[in-house]
């Protein structure tokens, strides 16, 4: 387990007899009763993480392996890309390898969940993926940040990313007008983005950070993303010779195609219809059951086939991803299934629909929360 879950799991299992008004939402659970839920979910974890072994390696192993090849497949195509075919062949092949790299295998192996296997290719301190965004500076704001806090407006950094109002609980401010300007641009350069994300720009202009500190995060942040510029829009074309500009574009496409994509998906499990968000108060001095429970729903999932869910990372299982982030994502649809009997044991929602249903309820979202509140959105559902 990486430092950053380790820290989750201790932060949900502080003891504690406060009960919070998080429970107003569901008056016919008592605190007993959220408590046996955080423990039936507690034994789900303990069952998958005892069980962990060689077909999660085999799982991963030959997820790289197919990565890799559509990378290699896909350069090579771009560089007979002066034949239409060839372009559109390769820039699709490197887009899948974005896209399984970003997902399903930097995600994941980030998050720690292929630790286990001892193996320094696949060791969740050491990965560092295929984006502008460090490593290191991701599972600051991902792994610790936004798992430990998810949906608490003001902490979960997550919630609009600096730049949206995602919330009812964030004040709305007249350049919040400009809310689906910022989360287009925010899907075409989302790499940037979570790149950019722990430097936390808007805490600098507030005086809350010091420039010293952001400016040292920055040259973190630079140092990386001028490798992946020199990369794809450098070195690469460079090789093509006469053929440059097609890999530059190959390239470029490859790349927002990703970005449009890990947006969509995670804005699909994090924001639509159904999915609450919190205030610090409301969570404060919370149990492990209580824990829980807010991930539950702050959470929303994706329906879909088999390899929509490898494409993406599995976090079409985002309930099941927030309820146990340590566990290999291949495993979640079957965890789903242990879930829902959960949900339908206590009488807890479970928030699931296809991704057109879940992208236009976040689309919906986006245009409301940017005009200035009159009466209480239907995108929001309330606790009480």
């Amino acid at each position: 387990m990486t430092a950053a879950n380790e820290t989750i799991q201790n932060a949900i299992a502080r003891p504690n007899h406060t009960s919070p008004t998080i429970q107003r939402a569901f008056p016919h659970l008592t605190a007993d009763q959220v408590e046996e839920f955080g423990r039936e979910l507690d034994a789900i974890r303990a069952r998958h993480i005892a069980d962990l072994g060689e077909r999660d390696a085999t799982y991963i192993r030959n997820l790289m392996k197919f990565q890799r090849r559509c990378e290699i497949g896909g350069r090579a195509l771009l560089f007979a890309g002066i034949l239409p075919p060839a372009w559109l062949a390769g820039t699709a092949l490197l887009s899948i390898s974005k896209i399984l790299e970003n997902m399903e295998i930097g995600h994941n192996v980030m998050h720690g969940q292929y630790d286990f296997m001892k193996d320094p290719n696949i060791d969740g301190k050491k990965y560092d993926w295929d984006t502008v965004c460090p490593g290191d500076t991701w599972k600051h704001s991902h792994n610790y940040m936004h798992h430990t806090f998810t949906n608490i407006v003001g902490k979960d950094r997550d919630v609009g990313y600096g730049i949206l109002r995602m919330a009812e609980e964030q004040p709305w401010e007249p350049k919040y007008l400009g809310n689906p300007a910022y989360a287009l641009a925010l899907a075409l350069l989302f790499q940037w983005g979570v790149g950019l994300h722990d430097i936390e720009t808007e805490k600098v202009w507030s005086g809350e950070k010091s420039r010293e500190q952001a400016l040292a995060e920055l040259k973190v942040f630079w140092k990386k993303a001028r490798k992946q510029v020199l990369k794809d829009y450098v070195v690469f074309p460079a090789l093509a010779g006469p053929f440059f500009l097609p890999v530059l574009l190959g390239n470029a496409t490859a790349n927002v195609v990703r970005n449009v994509w890990a947006f969509s998906v995670i804005f699909c499990g994090h924001f639509p219809d159904g999915t609450v968000m919190f205030t610090e108060e409301e969570c404060r001095n919370e149990t492990r059951g209580q824990w829980y429970l807010r991930q539950l729903l702050g959470s929303a999932n994706i329906e879909g086939g088999k390899l929509m869910h490898i494409a993406t990372g599995n976090l079409s299982h985002q309930i099941e991803h927030h309820l146990f982030p340590d566990i290999p994502g291949h495993r979640y649809a079957e965890i789903s299934v242990e879930v829902k009997a959960l949900c339908a044991k206590y009488k807890l929602p479970y928030n699931t629909g296809t991704m057109s249903r879940q992208l236009f309820t976040v689309a919906r979202r986006i245009v409301a929360l940017a005009l200035p509140p009159k009466r209480k959105s239907a995108a929001q559902p309330a606790l009480a």
